[in-house]
């Protein structure tokens, strides 16, 4: 692949878009108003960041480190000695102890945040002994859902390795994590990039008119493009919508809805989603559906959606009846309850 020239500014750019909102607003912070304005004039100057500048941003970000001088020498000191003439000796301290503990990390850490779903369709293309090492350094809860979610021809051979697994030599773990490591931050970049238009795009456009138009522009695609309409249907109000609506309408859905359904749909919801369920229902029924769901294990995610898609249908089904109504046209966070 023939290498992309880029500025300074707009690898900067791509390194922000890459990394997210969140991370890029509190790298802003730091930064003094004329950068702002630079950086700012780059990002809207790239409405598609793609996988190969991505890539390369990337690839040479990990050359420049690799190759300064200073990390060569000592990474701790130059910090020290950076934090000391920004904070202060005491508080440049604290802060290096502190990192020297996040430090010694275990094998697959950068695994350890990834999203259960995700990870487990990431670790399916390995080796069943590669897979039994990864799980065999997560948390027991996670390696379970993880194991759970990966296809079932592979799934007992993991299981078996893992059962087995008595001594692995560092060498093996060191290796295995260093190329995962890289296919990861691979897939990672690629899942970052920035998209324009789509069936996301169309949905973000029907979350701003009015119910009448929206109802129009989908029973409409519904005639030359069923799946697609279907789809669209699905994002419009998913289950982590539920917080947007208020406690009135909460409680006329939880009326609805079959009590085994609801607990298989709050299978790794947020705690946000599952705080506002129990406070709109009844203490013992509450505690009825803690239980159930203590009960389920772990759960593939295809089972978990078909119970969501279920109470996104009385959601619905309630709205066309008119009993309860979701807000449109951008005032999300409203809902009435007729």
């Amino acid at each position: 692949m023939a290498k992309i020239t880029l500025t300074g500014p707009q690898k900067a750019a791509g390194l922000l878009i890459i990394m997210g909102a969140e991370t890029s607003a509190s790298i802003f912070k730091h930064l003094d108003e004329k950068e702002v304005d630079k950086l700012t004039l780059e990002i809207t100057k790239i409405p598609n960041l793609e996988r190969e500048k991505s890539q390369q941003i990337i690839a040479e970000l990990r050359e420049s480190l690799a190759t300064q001088e200073s990390m060569s020498k000592g990474g701790i000191e130059y910090a020290r000695e950076v934090l000391g003439k920004a904070l202060g000796s005491a508080r440049a301290e604290e802060i290096i102890n502190r990192s020297i503990k996040t430090l010694k990390m275990q094998p697959f850490d950068f695994m350890k945040k990834a999203d259960v779903f995700y990870l487990a369709n990431f670790l399916q293309k390995e080796h069943p002994q590669t897979i039994a090492v990864i799980l065999s350094y997560l948390d027991p809860q996670k390696a379970s859902n993880v194991l759970l979610n990966i296809p079932e021809d592979k799934r007992g051979d993991v299981a078996k390795r893992l059962a087995g697994m008595k001594n692995v030599s560092s060498e093996f773990v060191s290796s295995v994590e260093n190329s995962l490591r890289e296919k990861f931050e691979k897939e990672t970049v690629t899942t970052k990039s920035v998209s324009v238009g789509g069936v996301e795009s169309l949905v973000n456009i029907l979350h701003a008119v009015d119910r009448e138009t929206e109802k129009a522009i989908v029973d409409a695609l519904s005639e030359t493009e069923p799946d697609l309409a279907e789809e669209v249907r699905k994002r419009l109000f998913t289950f982590d919508d539920l917080k947007k609506l208020d406690d009135r309408a909460l409680q006329r859905i939880l009326r609805e809805v079959d009590p085994k359904d609801l607990a298989r749909a709050m299978k790794q919801v947020s705690g946000t989603i599952s705080g506002l369920i129990y406070k709109n229902m009844p203490k013992r029924a509450a505690e009825m559906l803690k239980e159930e769901i203590s009960y389920l294990g772990p759960m593939r995610l295809s089972e978990v959606e078909e119970a969501q898609q279920k109470i996104i249908v009385v959601v619905r089904q309630l709205e066309e009846q008119g009993e309860i109504m979701i807000s449109r046209g951008g005032k999300g966070g409203e809902s009435i309850i007729e």
